[in-house]
């Protein structure tokens, strides 16, 4: 097989279009998957390989440093070498990592294995992105890409309830032996059945262009150089060190240790973060797309809802029922995980289209970077308190819930400083 197909052909057939979609969208569940799952098996984690709080901050944050460091070569490697074999060469390696994950003797290999997992899937989304900028108009994108992200959500869940089950039917190491199979075989789909976008061009009727375009490292030269772009990367990094340091980790100890949570209970609200993401993505895509000018308004209305957030559970932290966790956990779910793709959005509008996979892969580096640093960071605040029959007392949650609070303040105030043309023609 070639290693392209004419992007026409893509765009000109609607159900083609949408089975590559849904090859890339089962491929993002993965990867969302392999982020949060160590939030509901920290205590399984901590009995195999004998750890403290930062130790399994490190060991789940090992995904997040190969992550982030890629997604600058990743927006390079879309938009030059190909999305098509980026995403399913680098899947294969991520599949890799996962089996070896489950099959793990101990901490040190552990954390091999996640690393080679981060690293692998870290070439699925912005690739995925890039395809999706070639198959769809610009109206559509932000719609799309929270159709995408919705999917991350799907993934989310999954590693909520569900994990649960898998878990107490498989154990965790045949689990993750299971997901390192399935991503082998999305992998060859992907292979088989992805279009390869043209290099450098995100449009096809613009193949004939390419030759002029400048060289995808001049991109991003222009991209880190842009001022507009570093207020919406700080928001990035704030971002990421919120869902992924607290929802993607913390936030299941939280719910078991603070709140008295059983394991099945902390399942069944953290499964509300992928409700939320899977509601919220598409809903604020629209949203962005059809009823604001800017983009902004959309990013800095989540962003103040985060911050109420915040105040809402360091005020109740050891009074919130059960019942009350599930709307405010879902509204996690799409104000601080939704409204991503509309971030993404922005980020993309803000440079020309054939650096579409540069320019998201920048700010998404800021996102995983964040997760790399909060995750451990997180863990050795609460050591600072230290445990108490094996699991951290309500108190040790205090600190690192004021240190959420304060991220939040600065996600407000990133975005306030951001600054893009009115979309009022379109």
């Amino acid at each position: 097989m070639a290693f392209s197909q004419p992007l026409a052909r893509a765009t000109g057939q609607t159900g083609y279009r949408w089975a590559v979609f849904a090859i890339l969208s089962l491929q993002y569940l993965l990867v969302y998957f392999h982020r949060v799952s160590p939030a509901l098996m920290t205590r399984e984690l901590v009995s195999a390989f004998s750890i403290s709080g930062a130790s399994l901050g490190l060991l789940s944050s090992g995904y997040f440093y190969p992550y982030a460091l890629m997604q600058l070569p990743v927006g390079v490697l879309a938009d030059s070498w190909g999305a098509r074999k980026t995403i399913a060469l680098f899947s294969t390696l991520g599949a890799a990592g996962a089996i070896l994950f489950g099959l793990a003797p101990n901490f040190h290999v552990a954390t091999a294995a996640r690393i080679l997992v981060g690293l692998g899937l870290s070439a699925v989304f912005v690739p995925a992105m890039r395809v999706c900028a070639g198959l769809f108009n610009p109206k559509e994108y932000a719609a799309v890409s929270g159709l995408l992200l919705a999917m991350g959500g799907v993934g989310w869940f999954v590693a909520a309830t569900p994990l649960t089950w898998m878990t107490a039917f498989f154990g965790w190491r045949g689990t993750f032996a299971g997901i390192g199979s399935l991503t082998i075989l999305l992998a060859v789909a992907t292979w088989l059945v992805v279009p390869e976008p043209p290099p450098g061009s995100v449009d096809a009727g613009k193949v004939n262009s390419v030759d002029r375009r400048p060289g995808v490292w001049t991109g991003l030269g222009v991209v880190l150089s842009t001022g507009r772009f570093w207020p919406l990367a700080g928001w990035f990094f704030f971002f990421g060190g919120i869902l992924f340091g607290f929802c993607g980790l913390w936030a299941g100890p939280f719910l078991m240790d603070v709140c008295g949570l059983s394991k099945s209970e902390t399942g069944n609200i953290l499964a509300m973060i992928a409700l939320g993401t899977i509601a919220g993505g598409p809903l604020l895509g629209r949203i962005s797309d059809r009823m604001v000018r800017r983009r902004k308004t959309v990013v800095w209305f989540a962003s103040l809802v985060q911050v109420i957030l915040w105040i809402l559970i360091f005020s109740f932290r050891t009074r919130l029922s059960y019942a009350a966790l599930f709307p405010l956990f879902f509204l996690f779910g799409i104000f601080g995980n939704g409204v991503a793709v509309v971030a993404f959005a922005a980020a993309k509008e803000l440079f020309p289209g054939w650096m579409a996979g540069t320019a998201v892969g920048s700010v998404n580096f800021f996102a995983f970077l964040s997760a790399a640093v909060y995750q451990p960071l997180t863990g050795w605040i609460m050591d600072r308190t230290g445990k108490t029959g094996g699991a951290y007392p309500p108190e040790a949650y205090t600190p690192a819930l004021v240190f959420f609070l304060i991220t939040s303040v600065f996600l407000l105030v990133c975005i306030s400083f951001f600054s893009e043309e009115s979309r009022m023609g379109d």
